[in-house]
């Protein structure tokens, strides 16, 4: 079945994926890892669905990383939606305030359905560009990991 849009609920190690048709009903929903694998699972799931080939166009939270980022070389158009607006558009769609990844994934999905045209996508970066955010990533992750470590050593030593 022909899909629409494409919301990606972004997290720190996972990312919850649904793509819905005109009408908003899900066609297609998965939750992918971070890494590789998880990349080319949701392009595969992404071309299985796309009616026009390469112009399903893409919701998430961020801007950044490296999901966004393949998504991007691979022609995707990627719209980064401020996660308070999407809470303010779950709101459309369930009146409780319980929040689950795989829902706001759908809303994601909506908002581009109903609103494309309320929101802009990234704009296209060079290719240096696209390197310098990866290994910028890259060099902040590792700081972050190396601060864990050695959060763990002190607390073993003196905790």
């Amino acid at each position: 079945m022909a899909a629409v849009a494409c919301g990606i609920d972004w997290a720190q190690d996972h990312h919850d994926v649904a793509l819905v048709d005109e009408s908003g009903v899900v066609v297609a929903s998965v939750r992918i890892g971070d890494d590789a694998a998880g990349l080319s699972q949701v392009l595969a799931l992404l071309a299985e669905h796309d009616p026009v080939g390469g112009k399903l166009p893409v919701a998430i939270e961020t801007s950044q990383g490296l999901l966004v980022t393949g998504l991007r070389a691979a022609g995707r158009q990627v719209f980064a939606i401020n996660p308070f607006s999407v809470s303010r558009y779950r709101d459309r769609y369930r009146s409780s305030r319980g929040k689950s990844d795989a829902f706001d994934a759908m809303v994601l999905a909506n908002i581009l359905r109903t609103d494309a045209e309320a929101h802009r996508p990234l704009p296209q970066d060079s290719e240096l560009l696209q390197s310098l955010r990866v290994l910028t990533r890259a060099q902040q992750d590792a700081a972050w990991d190396q601060v864990s470590v050695y959060s763990l050593e002190c607390r073993g030593k003196y905790g």
